[in-house]
């Protein structure tokens, strides 16, 4: 069983470890987390690359409703900030 999302705090991150999930159902899984996060709420994304037409895909779908901030850009991972606004 699960532990469901809370909301406890409007501030909450939130771990996304993409390099776990099959290439086919990524971007859906992403699409879905994002759009269960609420106002405030951070999705910490971590790939093995930078997925530049995944940010492409969520500026055209959400446009200023989430923030991209990277944390992290090397040969080791990419761990990226997606803020809920």
């Amino acid at each position: 069983m699960t532990t469901p999302h809370l909301h406890l705090r409007p501030d909450a991150t939130y771990p996304f470890d993409a390099r776990g999930i099959a290439k086919r159902f990524r971007h859906a899984a992403i699409f879905g987390a994002l759009d269960a996060l609420h106002a405030g709420e951070t999705m910490r994304f971590v790939n093995d690359h930078d997925p530049l037409p995944l940010l492409q895909q969520l500026q055209s779908h959400y446009g200023e409703a989430v923030e991209v901030n990277y944390r992290q850009r090397d040969s080791e991972a990419v761990v990226i900030d997606f803020v809920k606004r």
